[in-house]
């Protein structure tokens, strides 16, 4: 029954007191030598009805204490995202009798065992509960297509360096499915497959995609080191691609081997889902890339420049985030925590990359990545986030935020570290071209840099002075503070590269037309550099800048456009009453409701429709361009 208040005041300090001084068992160090054995893993994932992965581990042990650890850190996510959540039904056993497990009470992703005097090994059973709608995580499981991140399924024992640990896993798949992955396998019996033995790091580093429509196409043909492109898809007419898209695959390899000089894998697998009900993803692996977005890829090509960076990005992380990793992201286990600090290298040269080889290839046009370029360029230089935050501190983003949802992002700022590195990449492209009298390049560094050791495929981490000695070794200059100065103080966007590639920023009333295509894919109508504000095609409004115009009439999340001058609102009536306000003079009236509450807004605004292209600077040397043709 109930307590009765005294004791209830006497005994809830007491609990409270008991639960603040509970204290995390130490971990064991991780000991950089073999593990004594071989974990073996079956998977049966043929469940996708219930997105339900069931997993079983048979792990070599010896008696005494031992502490089973689910995967925390993901370091292609930059942070502690493991999806220790969707862990269910645990069991463990030894000789066919059951064996308590406790959890860390602080350390939750930690399990602590005590193993049996006469057990050699343990047995762990558990599920993985992937998420069956959008509120609980991205869809990984549909009724044609799954993916695995071996992360979420995998428990190992702690004290090891992951590169030490032996695992060999064998999968159960949907009947008749085909599947794509980095991983060896050893056999196939009709749905069951045995990958060979290798790594747990290697293991986790290379994910699976597998479905019931599925189509693999060679992108190097007769190379000895392949690259394979392996899709599916919501249907098989979705896989029908054309010879000449195939070929601006091709040519992407092409490029990238033209730029980096060199491979750090024994394969490379492009895992490829295009689906309308498969979540959409783009994260890089050593040997392999998950890419996933909509089934109309290939049938509706025109549609879909724009996320057709998407492989360049990925691909480009094979040397950059994969090989050459910054020296914090040298862990030993995925239970350690990550160091981000040079993420605006690890992910900004690639995000620079990922559109020069997009445009090297033919995979996107010349124009419309002058056009990403400049969409980027309008955006930071409207951030005002950047007079408070500079952008080494986002790189603590995705531990902060953990790629939540904001309330105000453009004064929080996000995960800048991308997009605006990939400005600050572009300033060091030019100020290298510009010093060298255009004979030298970031080119020539990625090539030194990204480019040793061809054929290895262990990692090779760096630090800050690293990338410095690199640079100078192309071309001398005092890079430190030059690089110092764009990341970690805040100011003005850094858009010196674009002056330096012979283009300028500016603003016209009508939109090019690759950005005009993102925007009606997007279903958003931007008018982020005119009132401040986007609007879905609901009219819900996003995307406020901060102390803008929308800002300032008191615009928040939350809030439905509903009417423009009287007329009910279209993305086209809300353009016109702009367009219209700049010859009359006259306020814009905004019908809008938040919640229960509905009122007009009176927007004061009369400088007409903004939105960003460049424009070339004349009698200067135009080295975007020489940056994004294709490399003979």
């Amino acid at each position: 029954m109930p307590l009765s208040f005294a004791p209830r005041a006497v005994i809830l300090p007491l609990l409270l007191a008991s639960a603040f001084c509970a204290k995390a068992d130490p971990l064991p160090p991780s000991l950089d030598q073999p593990y004594p054995g071989t974990i073996r893993m079956k998977i049966d994932a043929s469940d996708t009805a219930r997105s339900i992965f069931r997993i079983h581990e048979t792990i070599p042990v010896k008696p005494g204490k031992l502490t089973l650890l689910y995967p925390q850190w993901v370091t292609a996510q930059h942070g502690p995202t493991g999806a220790l959540h969707q862990l269910a039904g645990l069991k463990v056993s030894a000789n066919g009798k059951p064996v308590a497990w406790k959890r860390d009470p602080l350390n939750v992703y930690a399990f602590q065992v005590d193993v049996p005097k006469d057990a050699q090994a343990l047995e762990v059973e558990y599920q993985h509960l992937s998420p069956t709608e959008g509120s609980q995580g991205r869809i990984a499981v549909t009724p044609d297509i799954l993916g695995i991140q071996w992360q979420s399924m995998t428990m190992y024992p702690a004290g090891y360096h992951t590169r030490r640990i032996p695992i060999q896993t064998t999968l159960t798949l949907p009947a008749g499915w085909q599947y794509g992955t980095a991983l060896e396998t050893a056999q196939r019996s009709g749905d069951e497959i045995q990958f060979k033995t290798t790594d747990l790091e290697t293991f986790i580093d290379s994910p699976l995609f597998a479905g019931r429509h599925f189509k693999r196409f060679d992108l190097d043909p007769g190379a000895k080191v392949p690259v394979r492109l392996n899709i599916v898809a919501d249907t098989a007419e979705a896989l029908e691609a054309k010879p000449e898209q195939i070929e601006l695959h091709r040519a992407l390899v092409k490029q990238a081997y033209k730029l980096f000089d060199s491979q750090h894998y024994t394969h490379y697998d492009f895992l490829f889902a295009l689906s309308e009900e498969f979540g959409g993803v783009g994260r890089e692996h050593h040997q392999s890339s998950e890419n996933g977005v909509k089934s109309n890829y290939f049938t509706e090509w025109s549609k879909t420049e724009a996320v057709r960076t998407l492989l360049p990005h990925e691909f480009t992380h094979s040397w950059n985030g994969k090989f050459r990793r910054p020296k914090g992201q040298d862990v030993p286990n995925f239970n350690t925590p990550l160091e981000n600090s040079l993420l605006w290298v690890y992910e900004g040269q690639t995000q620079y990359w990922g559109q020069v080889l997009a445009a090297r290839s033919g995979l996107v046009k010349a124009s419309s990545v002058r056009d990403i370029i400049a969409a980027t360029a309008a955006t930071y230089a409207n951030v005002q986030g950047r007079t408070w935050r500079p952008v080494v501190d986002t790189t603590n983003d995705p531990i902060i935020s953990q790629r939540r949802p904001q309330v105000w992002p453009n004064w929080q700022r996000s995960e800048d570290y991308y997009a605006e590195g990939a400005l600050i990449w572009l300033d060091v492209d030019t100020k290298i071209r510009e010093l060298s009298g255009d004979k030298r390049s970031l080119d020539d560094f990625a090539r030194g840099f990204f480019g040793v050791d061809n054929g290895v495929n262990v990692a090779k981490h760096y630090t800050f002075d690293d990338v410095v000695k690199a640079l100078n070794a192309v071309q001398p200059f005092d890079w430190g503070p030059f690089l110092k100065k764009k990341v970690e103080e805040t100011g003005p966007a850094p858009l010196d590269g674009l002056a330096r590639a012979g283009w300028k920023l500016v603003y016209t009333d009508t939109q090019t037309e690759f950005l005009k295509g993102v925007e009606e894919q997007s279903k958003a109508a931007s008018f982020q550099f005119s009132l401040g504000f986007s609007v879905t095609s609901e009219g819900k409004i996003t995307g406020i800048v901060w102390d803008s115009l929308g800002f300032q009439a008191g615009l928040t999340g939350n809030t439905t456009l509903l009417a423009v001058n009287g007329r009910a609102y279209k993305a086209d009536v809300l353009r016109a009453a702009v367009t219209a306000a700049a010859k009359d003079k006259k306020p814009i009236d905004l019908l809008v409701k938040r919640g229960n509450d509905y009122r007009t807004i009176a927007l004061p605004y009369y400088d007409g429709l903004k939105y960003p292209r460049l424009e070339r600077i004349e009698g200067t040397r135009d080295r975007l361009e020489a940056i994004l043709q294709a490399v003979k």
